[in-house]
Order: structure tokens, then sequence, then C-alpha cells
């Protein structure tokens, strides 16, 4: 329960600093209307993987095809989707749910990103080319998480723009970032998580990460056309890694690592006064302290399509919403 707080009060924070921004956007380079309301109806794939690759074992947690609907106004953002079982025929129906939240606070000079992610079941498909799957509904893999980048040029190149479509990027522009990363993450299992059939030196039923430390990489955005976009990030990271772990024969161990790592976010779209939509991907490649040599990492990514319309409430509905839009009660 107490990650589900944590979670919760990152979230609230990036909410209070996202209404203090006090930097102005260049009128040059950005439009923005405050009250210009967002609708979007959009598909998305969401996951994170656990992997050791010198024994070939990626597990892929039980996630489909996501269905979704959200509005962006006045700052504020929220989306809300659903896995459509005639959409995801190939889930397992009798696996043990799993909550993945994401939010992306995007104010003037900044991208902040956070991670809360409490997954439950996973698998390995095709299973040693049989073409069935190695299942493990006992597996569950914790990961929670935030990433901060300072955007030089902030106020010329908006990544909101890009992903919200909440303002429109004029002309093209590009920013070096500089940040900090911090990650903590658990996978646990009933049994011992690499499978027996693969005969390994060495086995676990339970391992603790922590990832800290700083990040360093570019945003750039190519605008062409009339309104339509390319956007893409990357940043690269250099941490400290910590591991706590229960072995199968009992043995508790604890090491630290220095960690390679990075996040990258490409985004390609049409983003008009009125109709828009965008197909972005974001992936965040998480290097987590080897175990007896063994490489792991816990990978997060989300593929997704937007389609966008943009409304103007009338003005007794936006004085109302910003009485209570949480990004400035907060």
């Amino acid at each position: 329960m107490h990650h589900y707080l944590l979670f919760a009060w990152i979230l609230f924070f990036a909410l209070s600093k996202e209404s203090q921004a006090q930097s102005k956007l260049d009128s040059a380079f950005i439009d923005y209307d405050e009250e210009v309301m967002v609708t979007r109806f959009y598909f998305s794939k969401k996951f994170t993987d656990f992997k050791i690759p010198q024994m070939e074992v990626r597990y892929r947690p039980n996630s489909g095809l996501n269905t979704g609907i959200g509005f962006t106004y006045q700052r504020f953002t929220l989306n809300v989707a659903v896995p459509l079982s005639f959409l995801n025929p190939n889930r397992e129906r009798d696996f043990p749910g799993f909550l993945d939240l994401q939010g992306h606070f995007y104010p003037v000079n900044w991208m902040v990103d956070f991670f809360g992610q409490f997954y439950s079941g996973y698998k390995i498909p095709d299973w040693q080319g049989s073409g069935r799957s190695y299942l493990r509904p006992d597996i569950g893999l914790l990961k929670v998480g935030a990433h901060v980048n300072y955007i030089f040029f902030g106020d010329r190149i908006s990544i909101n723009a890009a992903m919200h479509q909440s303002e429109i990027q004029k002309k093209s522009a590009i920013s070096p970032l500089v940040g900090f990363e911090v990650y903590r993450a658990r996978v646990s299992g009933d049994s011992l998580i690499i499978p027996q059939e693969l005969t390994p030196d060495f086995n676990y039923s339970r391992a603790d990460f922590l990832h800290l430390g700083p990040n360093v990489g570019v945003l750039g955005t190519l605008v062409f056309g009339k309104g339509f976009f390319a956007t893409g990030a990357l940043s690269g990271n250099i941490g400290a890694g910590h591991s706590w772990l229960e072995g199968g024969n009992g043995i508790r161990e604890s090491d630290w690592s220095i960690l390679l790592g990075y996040h990258f976010r490409g985004y390609i779209g049409y983003n008009g006064s009125k109709f828009g939509f965008n197909l972005n991907y974001v992936y965040k490649n998480l290097n987590l302290n080897p175990v007896r040599e063994l490489e792991q990492s816990a990978d997060t990514g989300n593929y997704r399509l937007n389609l966008v319309y943009k409304i103007r409430p009338g003005k007794k509905f936006a004085k109302t919403f910003d009485r209570f839009n949480p990004t400035r009660i907060l």
C-alpha cells in the first residue's frame, strides 16, 4: 500500500509544480490557448518486460491493447482506458489483474515522467520453440520511479504539442536536456524466477533493486507542411544500482554497481486548430544491478495512437472547471 501512496504523492506534487510554472512560451514558436479543450479517442499498449539476456529469458506481462478516451483542458489531462476482450484474444483470462500508472507532465522548460507499475502474472511466449507459452501467474513485478529533464529552450519547443496536442508547434526547434532519475523495482515469485529447464547455476525467488543517477540528452521537433510534425527525444543515463535478493538456498545478498540506460520517445502526426492525430512510442530501458553476473532489466514501453478533436467550452463550464482544476487548487 505504501507504494501506491508514494506514487499518489509525487503525482500531486508534479501537478502543483506544473500550475506554478511562471515561464512564458515564445509565441513565435508555440501557440497556446488555455480555453481550448482537447478531446481524444485512443488506442495504447503499455508493458513492462523483465529480461535476463544471458539466459534468453524475457518475461512479458499479460497486458493487451487498451481503448480509451480523455481530454486536456486548462493544463489538466485525464485519460481512461480498458483492454476490450474482443481486441485481446490472446490474453490469459485466469491471470491476476495489474495496474499500470504513467504520469507525464510538461510544464515550460521541464519534462517529468512518473511510473507506478504493479504487474502480476507473466509469461514467456513460444517457450523454447514449442509454440506454447511458459506461464507464471505467480510472478509479480513492481516498479515506481521518476524521470525528470530540464529543457534549456523549453519556451521554444513543446512536448505538449507532440503528446497532448494542447499546444501547437509553429516552427522547428531543438534543445539539449539534462536531468535526474530514480527507480525502485522488485521481482518476486512463489517459486524460483529463472525456469529450471535452463539449469541456471544460481536462482532466486525475490530481488529488490534501486537505481538513481543523472541523465543528458536532446529534444527536437520538425514542423513541415501545414500542421504536420515529427518530434523525438533521447536521453542517456549513468547511475548507481543496488540489489537485495533471496536465493534459492535461502542466502541473502546485496551489491552495488554502475549502470547505463536510455529513455526514448518519438511522435509523428498532424496538429491543427480543430483536428489532430499522433502516433507515438515511449520506451525506458532500465538496467538493474546484475545478480551473480546475470544482467537484468525492467523495460517499460507505451505504443499509442491518438485521434484528437478540439472544442471551446462555454464560459460557465470554463469558470466552474477553473475553480476545481487540480492544477490550480494544489
